[in-house]
């Protein structure tokens, strides 16, 4: 018994590494920016649309591909998926010109997009109940971690060598999970887990908590998108300050998970609540008193606090309230969580150009609250409840 724990949470540590390399994968193109322009003789813009284009590959093809493959064992599913990756950031390394470029990050992208949609029921089967909201923080905290160690570090060797030279790593990284997902994972048949079904199904509560997803994931994007203008233009800061302002974000962020992982087991539905609150306190507080610099460096590192316990919580929510498999139901609050983080910069940055720096705050105050009420009213959209009201009385 000890020894299947031991291997449990060795396995544990392979998913949230491999949470931890798609996260670093998908953005390490921001740290690179002028490297890959120079070296592929593209515009900086174009170079960013990398970024763009591999989160609407996300946002399109995580439901229909996570359906085409709901029959896959999962840790052979697992394996095509990273095996994918790996070759995928080995051809970004070695791509000749950006088209070949764009294509591997696609490749990527497509693996990436069922990736999320079965990790927290992967993860969770790992475990009795009891221990899983722990498990599912760990695979948050890889993550989360990615934009604060995984991002500034890819960054720092591209410097030191070149930009290629990051894509390589954090392959060679993928073929370590790889190794110890085919290892250690278990293949059990899908169906046949408890944690591939929801705890406590719900069709009416799912879909309310999609759409608050959504909404608070736009409010939380359209303004940390653009905390850079803000903080500079609105809190007085040298640039030089944004580094340290965000990596404190960051630590937040991670402590965000971690209290979150400890407290949604027992309390799920009131710990999307708080958080979401959180989001829509700090935004608020960000916009009407960010020309003070501590409130702007408070308010950017709680905002980053409740955004990760949020995603935690998420993940926790799911394996809850699934209507039927969880990985379906992963995959359509992924989908939702990309629509708000594309919707929510799209939105931040027509305000940073027709109103200001501060305008991004106030929206995502504004769509935060309005995520608030749609958490509020997760309860009466509740599908058992409702049929449980629509019963007949008993006669006397």
């Amino acid at each position: 018994m000890e020894m299947s724990r031991t291997r449990a949470w060795v396995a544990l540590a392979a998913l949230s590494l491999g949470a931890f390399l798609y996260v670093t994968v998908e953005t390490l193109p921001i740290g690179l920016l002028a490297a890959m322009a120079g070296d592929l003789g593209v515009s900086e813009s174009s170079i960013g649309l990398l970024v763009t284009a591999y989160g609407l590959v996300v946002v399109a093809v995580t439901l229909p591909l996570t359906r085409l493959t709901a029959s896959w064992p999962r840790r052979r599913l697992l394996a095509v998926l990273l095996a994918v990756f790996v070759v995928s950031t080995a051809l970004s390394a070695l791509a000749a010109n950006y088209p070949s470029l764009l294509a591997a990050r696609v490749a990527i992208a497509v693996s990436q997009s069922v990736f999320w949609a079965v990790i927290t029921p992967a993860a969770a089967g790992l475990f009795p109940q009891h221990l899983r909201g722990r498990a599912l923080s760990m695979v948050y905290a890889g993550s989360s971690t990615a934009p604060l160690v995984g991002v500034p570090l890819g960054t720092w060797l591209g410097q030191q060598s070149n930009w290629r030279m990051p894509f390589l790593a954090l392959g060679a990284l993928g073929v370590a999970v790889l190794v110890v997902v085919l290892t250690l994972l278990p293949e059990t048949p899908r169906g046949e887990s408890d944690a591939d079904r929801g705890t406590a199904p719900d069709a009416g509560r799912y879909r309310a908590l999609v759409v608050a997803i959504a909404i608070t994931v736009s409010g939380a994007f359209a303004a940390f998108t653009y905390i850079d203008p803000f903080l500079t233009r609105v809190s007085g800061f040298d640039p030089s300050a944004l580094g340290p302002i965000l990596l404190l974000r960051g630590v937040a962020g991670l402590l965000g998970v971690v209290v979150a992982g400890l407290v949604v087991g027992r309390w799920g539905w009131p710990s999307l609540l708080v958080v979401t609150v959180i989001q829509a306190v700090a935004l608020a507080a960000q916009f009407a008193f960010g020309t003070d610099r501590i409130t702007a460096v408070v308010t950017t590192a709680v905002a980053g606090f409740a955004l990760s316990g949020m995603a935690s919580v998420l993940g926790a929510r799911v394996l809850e309230v699934a209507p039927a498999s969880t990985d379906m139901a992963s995959a359509g609050t992924s989908t939702a969580f990309n629509v708000g983080i594309t919707g929510g910069a799209l939105l931040g940055s027509a305000l940073l150009t027709s109103s200001g720096p501060r305008a991004p705050a106030l929206a995502g105050a504004a769509l935060t609250a309005v995520a608030v009420l749609a958490v509020l009213s997760e309860p009466r959209w509740s599908t058992a409840r409702r049929a449980q009201a629509a019963q007949p009385e008993p006669a006397h």
